[in-house]
């Protein structure tokens, strides 16, 4: 079975500080895969670097057999990478704004296709002729996921995907998360809700320190740890007495 994602002894370091120490961890296709841990522990940096903007210290990384080392153009083919600081360009429209990012991609029909699925995936319905600029957060995220995966990624990559939103912004994304592994996107994503883990993720890795300290299901976890919430988890195995 050729996974998603394969990482393996990945290492960062900034000279003597070591913010990734010999992380390995894989996800299955259609999965979705949390990463999860406190502020600082190596999360964004792990992402940044399985995205090929950042360069590993040591380790293997491979997306749907690709090699990083080898063939980096080609691991950005088949990912999409949405930073939990991503924007938009407020002065243009929704729809323009697709049309813009779709044209890095592809022209014509294939451009068009494109397009209107995002439109799709954001759900923004006739706001999308509306400048970005009106957007409420929870709009703008959308649109930004839209963008992320309306290219047919094979590994979307979200940080912090429902970061300062509502309680009906972030289900509605949430949502779109569960249609985007349904349709066979592989996805990893950060997040510090750890109630938004529980329910989203199939399966979930905890950093801490740089290190990877525990891996599973959220259920086989909390079972582990005799513990009722992945919040309850995250605190038993995270909060140094």
């Amino acid at each position: 079975m050729v996974h998603a994602l394969v990482v393996k002894g990945l290492s960062k370091s900034y000279g003597d500080h070591v913010a990734v120490d010999d992380v390995s961890f894989h996800v299955k296709e259609g999965e979705i895969f949390g990463l999860i841990g406190p502020n600082g522990a190596g999360k964004t940096t792990t992402l940044r670097i399985i995205s090929t903007l950042l360069k590993m210290t040591s380790g293997d990384i491979t997306v749907c057999g690709i090699d990083m080392r080898a063939d980096a153009d080609g691991i950005r083919k088949c990912i999409s990478y949405l930073p939990e600081d991503a924007g938009a360009y407020k002065d243009l429209t929704g729809r323009a704004y697709l049309n813009f990012m779709a044209a890095f991609f592809t022209t014509g029909e294939e451009m068009i296709r494109m397009v209107n699925k995002g439109i799709e995936i954001s759900g923004l319905e006739d706001r999308i002729d509306s400048k970005i600029s009106t957007y409420s957060k929870g709009m703008m995220r959308r649109l930004l996921i839209a963008r992320a995966i309306m290219p047919d990624p094979k590994l979307a990559i979200l940080d912090e995907i429902t970061s300062g939103l509502d309680v009906v912004n972030a289900f509605e994304i949430k949502d779109i998360v569960k249609e985007i592994a349904k349709s066979g996107v592989s996805v990893l994503l950060s997040s510090h809700n750890m109630f938004e883990v529980d329910q989203l993720c199939d399966r979930i890795g905890m950093i801490d320190g740089g290190k990877l300290i525990m891996e599973g299901a959220p259920s086989d976890l909390k079972r582990e740890y005799n513990v009722d919430t992945v919040e309850e988890l995250f605190i038993k195995a995270t909060v140094k007495k």
